[in-house]
C-alpha cells in the first residue's frame, strides 16, 4: 500500500507521544489516535500525489520532485491543514507541524513514484 510508510511513521510519533486526552476528556490510546488522523493523512497525501502527477513537468523530467512537491501545497492547503490540526489535537499542539516537516515529508516522495508506478502498471 502506498501509505504504509506514512502510517509506520504515524504509529512511531502516537508510541512515542503516548496516551493523552482527546478534547471530550476521555483516554485515546495510540492506536485508537492513529487511526483517528489515518485518513487525514491519506487525503492530504492523495491531493498532493494527484496534483503532481497533473503537472506535465512531473512526466518529462523537467522539474525535480521536491519542486513539483512543493509547489502542489497551494491546492492542497486545506487538506494538508487538516492533518496538521487533527495531529495537533491527539498529540498536543505543535506535533502537527513537527509530523509535516519532518517524517511526513521525508517519506512524500517515495509516496509520489510508488503511486505514479501503480498508475503505469
Amino acid at each position: 500500500m502506498i501509505l504504509a510508510p506514512l502510517a509506520g511513521v504515524a504509529l512511531v510519533l502516537s508510541v512515542a507521544t503516548g496516551p493523552l486526552s482527546d478534547p471530550t476528556g476521555s483516554v485515546l490510546s495510540a492506536q485508537q489516535k492513529n487511526a483517528a488522523v489515518q485518513p487525514l493523512v491519506r487525503s492530504a497525501t492523495e491531493c498532493i500525489v494527484q496534483a503532481v502527477l497533473a503537472d506535465t513537468r512531473f512526466h518529462s523530467h523537467a522539474s525535480g520532485l521536491g519542486d513539483l512537491i512543493v509547489e502542489s501545497m497551494n491546492s492542497c492547503l486545506g487538506p494538508v491543514r487538516a492533518m496538521i490540526d487533527a495531529y495537533d489535537r491527539y498529540f498536543g499542539d505543535g506535533t502537527g507541524e513537527a509530523f509535516f516537516m519532518g517524517p511526513y515529508l521525508d517519506v512524500l516522495p517515495a509516496a509520489v513514484d510508488k503511486w505514479a508506478a501503480d498508475r503505469r502498471e
